[in-house]
């Protein structure tokens, strides 16, 4: 079934308008007609089956069939604080992160990271990577988009996260998987977790000192060396199957 956004104020009562780009692609590419049905999400939260009543050139008319009772997020917010790595891997990032159920992904410059945006640069990758985390929870169903937020230094970021319930920081030299293990399963319903990766390289050793200062846990993902890309993602799986 196809998958769309749209803002709250486009919702009145059962009546749902579509507009923006999504109005050219459910006319002329889809070729949706009316009383096909497509799920509606609202960016302010809610899910509805919906059947298109009317298609006009600058708007979609839907008539809201169903509210879903259950939402596709988790229960917890996890945000992806991830080291700003090289060429197109971000893109991965982002898309895989999300389906995975991210709530939202932070690019962090860190001090290894080989990647320097200027301001220019940043606006257009950023909206980028945002239109990839949209067309990612379109694809898995997601309740939300979740924000993929502009370029942060590694200090600020420590701050934003200062007042998570929960804070990891997977790291070569955090030898104990009890420990990760133990961690993880102290994620739970309401929590805002931080998850911060570093670029590759990793993180410098002041910068995972400065974390641990700050209340992030270090924490091993096994014996092998993951990649930037790989890492992350180990860490939402694990999280999504203790949350799910």
């Amino acid at each position: 079934m196809f998958h769309f956004f749209v803002e709250e104020e486009q919702i009145n009562g059962s009546g749902i308008l579509v507009t923006g780009p999504d109005v050219n692609h459910i006319r002329n590419v889809l070729r949706m007609k009316p009383g096909e049905r497509a799920l509606i999400s609202s960016r302010g939260g809610g899910d509805y089956l919906c059947e298109v009543r009317e298609l006009l050139p600058d708007y979609i008319r839907m008539e809201a069939v169903e509210k879903k009772a259950d939402s596709m997020e988790l229960p917890a917010r996890i945000h992806l604080f991830q080291g700003l790595p090289k060429s197109d891997k971000m893109e991965l990032i982002i898309q895989k992160a999300v389906e995975l159920g991210a709530y939202s992904v932070i690019p962090v410059a860190a001090k290894r990271s080989i990647v320097r945006l200027d301001p220019k640069r940043e606006q257009a990758r950023v909206k980028r990577w945002q239109a990839i985390a949209e067309s990612a929870a379109k694809q898995s169903k997601r309740s939300i988009v979740p924000e993929v937020r502009p370029v942060s230094g590694f200090a600020d970021a420590l701050k934003e996260a200062a007042g998570f319930a929960l804070s990891l920081m997977p790291y070569e030299r955090a030898g104990d998987m009890g420990q990760t293990r133990r961690l993880l399963k102290t994620a739970g319903p309401g929590m805002d977790i931080a998850v911060f990766i570093g670029p590759e390289g990793g993180f410098e050793e002041e910068e995972v000192r400065q974390a641990v200062e700050a209340g992030v846990k270090p924490i091993t993902l096994g014996k092998r060396i993951l990649r930037t890309e790989t890492a992350g993602l180990c860490v939402l799986s694990a999280l999504m199957l203790l949350l799910e």
